[in-house]
């Protein structure tokens, strides 16, 4: 992997729950083989799991973010009301954490449940590009240090508070998007070309 861009930290306190949301308590998980830990000397946050709210992600034409493992594969699509009732792969757990340093945006990681595994969200390199895979495992409770599973989640615009737009903790200005890839909008990290851009393909709305 890639050095990391210099890394960012996100503020303490609690994340209030909004209204209709599912809270549930954290439960003691493994971590992931792919978590990274800062080395010696080198000043990083330490994330601790604080809540875990279940929603769907909807992208800008209000289509849901559908997770196919076997296809080693995530995008938003159109979905039925059969098919929603269902949940298979749509039914995000959004996992909150509290964090040692202050900073702006609030700490998460994904997860979702596809039959009888769970799959977390994790930025990896592959051919000199990072991109969003889905790994099966849990997300962990506690983070020492760096983590490729965890996002900062900010909101969309000033004129746009019920919507997100989730920062990949280790690269400042990329975020999580979609890129139409024929007939598919599949999930990627994108760059911002500047901080005050506006790009509807990384607004997200739960």
């Amino acid at each position: 992997m890639s050095q990391p861009a210099p890394h960012r930290t996100a503020p303490p306190g609690q994340a209030g729950a909004g209204h209709g949301e599912t809270c549930l308590p954290p439960e003691q998980l493994s971590s992931p083989q792919t978590l990274s830990a800062a080395g010696p000397g080198l000043e990083c946050d330490a994330f601790c799991k604080e809540k875990i709210l279940q929603r769907v992600l909807r992208n800008v034409n209000s289509q849901l973010l559908v997770v196919r493992p076997d296809l080693n594969m995530a995008a938003f699509e159109d979905v039925t009301d059969q098919e929603m009732k269902s949940g298979k792969g749509m039914h995000f757990n959004i996992h909150y954490y509290k964090t040692t340093t202050p900073s702006a945006g609030m700490p998460v990681a994904f997860s979702v449940q596809v039959e009888d595994k769970s799959y977390y969200m994790c930025c990896e390199e592959e051919c000199g590009k990072m991109i969003v895979r889905f790994r099966e495992g849990e997300v962990p409770k506690e983070i020492p240090g760096e983590s490729n599973v965890i996002f900062f989640k900010k909101t969309f615009t000033s004129c746009s508070s019920r919507a997100f737009k989730f920062e990949y903790s280790l690269e400042q200005g990329m975020f999580l998007a979609f890129e139409e890839e024929g007939c598919l909008r599949k999930l990627i990290l994108k760059k911002l070309s500047r901080e005050d851009e506006v790009d509807e393909t990384m607004k997200i709305s739960f």
